[in-house]
């Protein structure tokens, strides 16, 4: 067979990035000489995110839909079909075997004009409950490749492959980092260590809340790796600073994630897909504070996912400023519940998935 060209669109967040990009080095590692192109929306992070990781990538003008503020759509159709003309521009020059949608909207361009051409799709749906995108793709695509049972209550149940969330390959395997990981982030190694992470754009009610607890934080003599996200890191590197303890550290981002989570004893943490699924995967007890500024509600039903089997410790976001920090400290002194969250977490973890979304996207195209 030729080699293999293949286009995978998306992004907006790193929950669609990430395993996009954990699909690309999948298919790298059975056919290196693969030429991959990335497609995502201008001004979205996917643009410099992809080309650090290795990879080609064009933009679309593509913009998403206000649901809330709906005389923000004014412009939307013409940004829709201007990003059709050059989608279709695309997949005609690059000439790929198949495309692949992994959510956001970036991809709703790209895979209409692929399957209108004749290109085979898979989509790549990261949440319990599908995004309007993946769900209007649907119709069109090949196979659908979720991380949760029940899924044919929006796609096809014939397309349907649960195949897990692709997640980095470096947090799969965390034994014996726990203590490089306190030295990266100059950790007391004697110390109990709470991991916040608020997702890749960072979260306000998330931060707040262990702004408005750093007393009772040092108070427990515990320490923090706190990843704000880069529009709150300079408000909250000031308050933690204010509070005077070292073994507070907010960062904007982390790079290092399999030292940040091998370091950690209790991770705190939205309730986006790829976050869950990393989770489940590293094993640790984990606070889930599900943002409710998503649509339909998703965080919360992919959090309902784990706490209904025991696998989570669940906080509201609108109860957040008031329990989120007396709740980490109450589950670090219970090392029962704490030994029971690890293990529940632990069955439902699925280390394969780029592998396993891999081979469906080799069998469509005979490769």
């Amino acid at each position: 067979m030729s080699k293999l060209r293949i286009i995978i669109s998306g992004g907006g967040t790193g929950g669609h990035i990430f395993p996009a990009l954990a699909i690309a080095n999948a298919i790298k590692e059975k056919h290196p000489d693969a030429d991959i192109l990335f497609v995502g929306a201008n001004g979205k992070m996917e643009m410099e995110r992809v080309p650090a990781a290795g990879y080609p990538i064009k933009g679309l003008d593509i913009v998403g839909i206000q649901r809330k503020k709906i005389w923000k759509n004014w412009n939307f159709p013409y940004k829709y079909f201007k990003s059709k003309s050059a989608a279709k521009k695309i997949v005609k020059e690059f000439n790929p075997q198949i495309a692949i949608g992994v959510g956001g909207y970036a991809s709703g361009p790209l895979l209409i004009q692929a399957g209108n051409m004749g290109v085979p799709t898979l989509l790549q749906e990261q949440n319990s409950y599908a995004g309007l995108t993946n769900k209007i793709l649907a119709k069109k695509a090949h196979k659908i490749c979720v991380a949760y049972d029940n899924m044919d209550a929006f796609f096809p149940k014939e397309k349907i492959i649960i195949t897990g969330n692709p997640v980095r390959k470096d947090i799969l395997s965390l034994e014996g980092k726990d203590l490089e990981g306190k030295k990266h982030f100059g950790l007391n190694p004697e110390l109990k260590t709470i991991l916040i992470i608020g997702g890749s754009l960072g979260a306000r009610t998330v931060n707040n809340s262990i702004a408005g607890g750093l007393k009772e934080l040092t108070k427990a003599g515990v320490q923090l790796i706190w990843q704000t996200g880069k529009i709150y890191f300079d408000e909250m590197k000031h308050l933690a600073d204010a509070n005077g303890d070292s073994n507070i550290k907010p960062m904007a981002f982390i790079d290092r994630m399999d030292l940040a989570y091998a370091a950690a004893d209790v991770v705190i943490s939205r309730a986006g897909a790829l976050s869950v699924s990393e989770l489940c995967l590293v094993k640790k007890p984990c606070v889930l504070v599900p943002s409710p500024n998503v649509s339909e509600d998703h965080q919360t039903k992919n959090a309902k996912s784990l706490v209904d089997k025991n696998a989570a410790v669940l906080v509201k976001d609108i109860d957040a400023q008031a329990n989120l920090v007396k709740c980490i400290l109450s589950l670090l002194e219970d090392e029962a519940k704490m030994n029971e969250l690890k293990t529940n977490i632990a069955a439902l973890g699925k280390p394969n998935a780029a592998e396993d979304i891999s081979k469906e996207i080799f069998k469509i195209i005979g490769a």
